[in-house]
């Protein structure tokens, strides 16, 4: 590796930790559980996945999808479910991975793309405005304009400082200027140290201490395959975004399969599940991070803060982290799909809106699943209004339908529309050539038609069908003279 690619990947790394460990520190306090737990999971899971894992300077750690997933079964059955709940959802995603249906996120739309960054970036966004309150009281006065200021200044060098110089990443110069400002100024303002105190020890290996039956099966079940659900999609969508952004391509199997060990060890070791996480993947690669080595640095910086560097970690000042993650949620948000509404089909601007407001709302699974919806159907209902019918008499007096189009459940009726079973003639004929079947209400409608003929005393013949057409009739028992 070159030096300056070397030093680059360090940098990012480092940079990626500061940011992975308020994030962490959240989720796991949303969770109900101890924050060093989100530690261990971060540092476990980002490390693996960086080592192992199919797509290089994509970051991975304690998500908080992951977290909303699972407050309910830890608040009702206790950590010690949880950690089963990791393990059998780690491996639910191995085996997704191992099956190769990695590539089923092809089938994600451009738009549910667009609205899952979205949705995210706003998620990120609104995240920070917690860090605002202290308890459940808004700052107000001094503190409060304290608090803005800082976070005016952080993002004022992460935007200003690339015009002076590229060769640092300018959200470690911020996180550090701005921590550095703080202490010597002895300026009153929120620490990393006032959301949790960090200092720990290495994580131990221990099994769930639950009953292994199937009644616990059956509690940890659903939950883990929520949690391996959400996982998967959130990773494999930033998995996209990343091979958009560094122009390369990444391995959503290998990336399924080691995502799904990694949670495994973290569930093992007494750490949260977790998955691909944006904010700190646009700040990685925005700081230059393109190798294994930059989530390297970021998961085993994560625990030497956890060991030996908690005092310094805890002076970071929040207004620090809260500034940089604001730049994140900017740089995040696809803006042109803003600029798209007109220039766009509107079924388009819809996906894009509805799989935004999904993802704030509900959580990020329900909105790509309705976004696929959505995009189906109104492909599905474009697709059918492109079936059309020419019909002309032959010299012998019978009648010939040439069709053109694809017959599937959406397009049956139109294709049933286009033919006059009472006034053609005797003998009709149906050319196949330019017609596709998909599915079996393709083989049903055309078995429809022919009965709509013989009721009428008449015959229809069906010529021109393709091999995978015949292939389709034959198994559905259709004759096709």
């Amino acid at each position: 590796m070159k030096p300056a690619r070397l030093r680059a990947d360090v940098l990012a790394g480092l940079t990626t930790s500061f940011a992975l460990v308020p994030e962490c520190i959240a989720f796991a306090l949303v969770a109900h559980l101890n924050p060093l737990m989100g530690l261990y999971g971060a540092f476990i899971i980002c490390t693996l996945t960086a080592l192992f894992g199919g797509r290089p300077g994509m970051v991975s750690g304690a998500a908080g999808s992951m977290a909303v997933v699972i407050v309910a079964l830890v608040v009702q059955h206790g950590v010690q479910y949880l950690l089963a709940t990791v393990l059998l959802g780690g491996l639910i995603m191995v085996a997704f991975g191992l099956l190769r249906l990695g590539k089923l996120v092809r089938m994600v739309p451009y738009p549910v793309m667009l609205g899952f960054v979205n949705g995210l970036a706003i998620i990120i966004a609104l995240a920070q405005l917690e860090h605002f309150k202290e308890g459940e009281t808004w700052l107000s006065g001094t503190p409060l304009y304290l608090m803005l200021g800082l976070v005016a200044l952080t993002m004022g060098v992460v935007y200003l400082l690339p015009r002076l110089t590229r060769a640092v990443p300018p959200a470690l110069v911020a996180i550090l200027g701005v921590g550095l400002l703080v202490y010597l100024l002895q300026l009153p303002t929120r620490t990393l140290g006032d959301m949790a105190h960090i200092a720990g020890g290495l994580p131990t290996l221990a099994l769930p201490d639950i009953p292994w039956n199937l009644e616990t099966l059956a509690i940890i079940a659903p939950y883990a395959i929520l949690m391996a659900l959400v996982g998967l999609l959130e990773t494999l969508l930033t998995l996209n975004l990343t091979d958009e952004i560094t122009e390369s391509r990444g391995y959503p199997d290998r990336e399924c399969v080691a995502l799904g060990a990694a949670n495994m060890v973290s569930g093992a070791f007494g750490g949260m599940g977790g998955c691909a996480m944006i904010g700190q993947t646009v700040i990685n690669l925005g700081s230059g991070g393109r190798g294994r080595l930059s989530g390297i640095v970021a998961g085993v910086m994560v625990l030497l803060f956890v060991l030996f560097l908690s005092p310094l970690i805890e002076r970071i000042p929040l207004a620090a982290l809260v500034g940089v993650m604001f730049v994140v949620a900017q740089q995040t948000f696809a803006w042109g799909s803003l600029r798209v509404a007109g220039k766009v089909p509107m079924s388009d601007v819809l996906v894009i809106v509805a799989v935004t407001v999904i993802t704030v709302f509900t959580d990020l699974a329900t909105a790509v699943l309705c976004g696929i919806v959505i995009a189906a159907l109104n492909f599905a209902w474009h697709h059918a209004r492109e079936l059309y019918a020419d019909a002309h008499a032959e010299p012998d007096g019978s009648k010939l339908y040439r069709v053109h189009g694809t017959l599937f459940f959406a397009s049956a009726t139109p294709f049933l529309n286009q033919f006059d079973p009472a006034g053609d003639p005797a003998q009709v004929t149906l050319d196949c050539q330019h017609l596709s079947f998909v599915d079996y209400s393709a083989i049903a409608a055309l078995k429809t038609l022919r009965e709509r003929y013989t009721r009428a005393g008449k015959h229809l013949r069906v010529v021109h069908l393709s091999e995978r057409c015949r292939t389709l009739l034959r198994r559905a028992g259709e004759q096709q003279g």
